[in-house]
């Protein structure tokens, strides 16, 4: 993976699983999932990118601090939000517009492979001890490229940089989510209640991770 921010550019190490990762998908059905349990379809994504391998090929990642500029960085983020607007009962969205992703209190990131927009995320400040996982989507051609994996990846390391004490998020309880809930199991988060402003929502469930 190489990062890019501003002009300076810095190889950073980083293992990409070849794993389906659709982070953010929105079906929101208010299900509860047990995180001891990985869903049937989230084995399926797995088993079916492990089998496949890409061809054995390693991907050389570019991850960027994004202005929010580029028509294909606005293209995306207006999918995701779309897509919210379309699935989730109102009052139960929580995505950050563009000018919500331009506050000085989140810092914003898209991943590159080439010349080719394969995914964002960002990671808000709630706390000067405490970070909010935000924005992670994965562009439609790249799911099952391990970008969702990548990019979490990077932005955990980024909190912990930060000297953050813990990274919290909000996602979705529907089945569309549980390839999303298996990969932050995997990297240890953990169930909690609602933090900063959420409220309890049967169409939300919220995690957190200690670093």
């Amino acid at each position: 993976v190489v990062l890019e921010h501003k002009t300076r550019r810095v190889g950073i190490s980083s293992d990409t699983h070849r794993r389906r990762d659709p982070i953010g998908d929105p079906m929101h059905s208010g299900r509860s999932v047990d995180l001891m349990v990985v869903s049937e379809q989230a084995q399926r994504w797995h088993a079916a990118t492990v089998a496949a391998g890409h061809h054995g090929g390693v991907t050389d990642w570019r991850i960027a601090e994004d202005d929010l500029q580029g028509d294909e960085i606005r293209a995306l983020l207006e999918l995701h939000m779309q897509h919210m607007l379309d699935s989730s009962p109102e009052g139960s969205t929580h995505f950050l517009d563009i000018d919500g992703l331009r506050r000085p209190d989140v810092t914003f990131w898209s991943i590159w492979d080439g010349e080719q927009l394969a995914g964002c995320g960002a990671l808000r400040e709630i706390d000067p001890g405490h970070g909010e996982l935000k924005s992670m989507r994965t562009a439609p051609e790249h799911l099952g490229r391990g970008v969702g994996r990548t990019l979490l990846t990077f932005i955990v390391e980024q909190a912990r940089a930060r000297r953050y004490q813990r990274v919290s998020l909000e996602t979705g309880s529907a089945p569309a989510f549980d390839a999303a809930l298996y990969l932050y199991a995997s990297f240890g988060f953990e169930p909690c209640g609602p933090f900063a402003d959420y409220v309890e929502d049967p169409f939300s469930r919220f995690f957190t991770l200690a670093l």
